[in-house]
């Protein structure tokens, strides 16, 4: 059996051995130094899987060491203890680089946790090779997507909290499970939540849990999100749509890294990695004074930009290619594909609801095409959005620029074509085939839309 090996770097005796203690009793050897020089020397002549270090010292700071062993380590997670309440320090040193940090006084479930995560972080570093980025669901030869997929490894590599931003579309959830999987915590759950699909009453009630009775309607216990993710990552997706009063609560549970379920009086400690997206400005929801600015921060520690589609136009092909394979297997029929006019309208096509337009786009053309081959017309492309997003603002006749962004439009477009079937249908009394001529389609084109519209129920 492999035994581990630390590096603790504190100039108080007492906290040395408290965690030369702790690290003894997990089987873990620990080599000790009190400041930075002889912090480097060890470093330079041994070989450790995890280190604690002191953020104050006598020859310099923690942040300094942090700053040498992603130089001279990179491999090594370093873990910085700091002054209870000393969030900006904390901060610092995450954006730094630092895998994590614990406030002194150290609470020793939560070092305990801290160390088990990082050893699994090494562990999986040395007995794996680079990630493929071939077998990423992340698809893209661009410069974007390249640099994108070096600040998930990156990343993968640090417990810090991570905003990533991005339009509608883009990939977020793709981009945080990513992150999740390549990260210490790949064999804990990731949990995925949509802040504004929640109810307001309910909200508290879905992260933290509830016991039974503690109000009408909890008649058993229930566990919450936050308990749900414990030992993995908690995903947080459109963060913004968050009301105020569960704002404050969830930064108190991110700072503490504890939870108090409704109706206990009893706090409950966690260990996830939380990560966070939404497709609005953030900074501006701050300045209007509906984001807190101190939450902004918390979960705001390493910014992640997911790029549009219109920024990696070479990428659309390959993307259109593989989810023309996948919607082949899906339909069990033969290989779908793309005339070269095809092709060139989606190079020419600028994408506002990015790569998850771009699936839309090809199963409706799936469902239309002839012999599985798509055409221009199968695409069914929207004129005035082939423009950019800029030249959309000039357009007289385009004044919902808010529902041209994302998932509105999507919505937008998806409810016109809805009453658009269902009037034809009525038009006919409810006789398919009518209607599809009425519409000019074909009748598997409305059979496919009826279903994914949900209106495919006998009338």
């Amino acid at each position: 059996m492999t035994t581990h090996h630390a590096l603790i770097i504190d100039d108080e005796p007492d906290i040395r051995e408290l965690l030369q203690l702790t690290l003894s009793r997990m089987g873990i050897k620990a080599s000790l130094a009190a400041d930075l020089k002889q912090a480097h020397d060890l470093i330079q002549t041994e070989t450790f899987d995890l280190c604690i270090t002191d953020m104050n010292l006598p020859d310099g700071n923690g942040i300094e060491l942090v700053k040498y062993v992603q130089k001279n380590r990179p491999n090594m997670p370093v873990a910085v203890l700091t002054a209870y309440g000393s969030m900006e320090t904390a901060v610092s040193a995450l954006k730094a680089g630092a895998f994590d940090f614990v406030s002194k006084p150290v609470d020793l479930q939560r070092l305990r946790d801290l160390i088990t995560t990082a050893i699994k972080l090494t562990e999986k570093t040395r007995h794996e090779d680079l990630p493929d980025k071939n077998n990423s669901p992340i698809r893209g030869n661009s410069e974007a997507i390249q640099k994108l997929h070096k600040q998930i490894s990156k990343l993968a590599r640090s417990q810090a909290p991570v905003y990533i931003s991005g339009e509608s579309g883009s990939g977020k959830e793709l981009v945080a499970r990513q992150i999740h999987e390549l990260g210490a915590r790949t064999n804990g759950p990731f949990v995925p939540v949509n802040c504004g699909a929640i109810p307001d009453e309910l909200m508290e009630s879905e992260f933290f849990g509830h016991k039974k009775g503690s109000f009408t309607g909890a008649y058993e216990d229930k566990t919450g999100l936050f308990q749900a993710a414990q030992g993995g990552t908690l995903f947080l997706d459109e963060v913004a749509d968050l009301p105020m009063h569960m704002q404050v609560k969830l930064l108190r549970a991110i700072q503490e890294k504890a939870i108090r379920p409704v109706g206990t009086q009893k706090e409950v400690s966690t260990d996830i990695r939380i990560l966070s997206a939404t497709h609005k400005n953030l900074e501006k929801l701050v300045e209007d004074g509906s984001f807190r600015q101190d939450l902004f921060y918390r979960i705001n520690v390493i910014q992640l930009e997911v790029p549009p589609l219109r920024e990696r136009k070479e990428d659309v092909l390959l993307l259109a290619k593989h989810i023309l394979v996948t919607l082949a297997k899906e339909w069990q029929t033969d290989n779908i594909k793309l005339t070269d006019q095809a092709i060139s309208a989606l190079k020419a096509y600028n994408f506002p609801g990015n790569v998850r337009e771009l699936e839309n786009i090809l199963e409706r053309a799936t469902a239309l095409c002839d012999d599985n081959i798509i055409t221009p017309e199968n695409l069914q492309l929207p004129a005035a959005t082939t423009a950019t997003v800029e030249d959309a603002q000039s357009l007289d006749d385009y004044q919902l620029l808010d529902v041209f962004m994302g998932d509105s439009l999507e919505e937008y477009l998806t409810d016109i074509e809805k009453q658009a079937i269902l009037k034809a249908l009525d038009d006919t009394r409810w006789n398919r085939t009518a209607a599809a001529k009425k519409l000019g389609m074909t009748f598997r084109s409305l059979r496919y839309r009826l279903k994914k519209l949900g209106l495919d129920q006998d009338e």
